[in-house]
């Protein structure tokens, strides 16, 4: 799940500034400075919905300043098809 995406349901994604691959068996780790050259991945938007509502509460004690508000963030859930190196 990441931020909200531009894109409908089944629509394919790339993501081209990569900051880590590794190899999948826990041997080699390629971290960039400050991106991976050349490292792409590929996937596609399998939702796009929002989050748990969070209960945003703010006070000052002694003043009678009491603000209640509620957040609901918007996201994209994405299904990894394939890491290039």
């Amino acid at each position: 799940m990441v931020e909200k995406l531009d894109g409908d349901k089944g629509a394919a994604v790339t993501f081209d500034e990569v900051l880590m691959v590794s190899s999948g068996d826990g041997g080699t780790v390629n971290v960039g400075k400050p991106t991976v050259a050349g490292a792409k991945v590929t996937g596609e938007i399998v939702e796009q919905g929002r989050g748990e509502k969070l209960v945003v509460f703010k006070f000052r004690r002694r003043k009678n300043y009491v603000r209640r508000n509620g957040h609901r963030q918007d996201y994209t859930a994405v299904k990894i098809s394939a890491i290039n190196q």
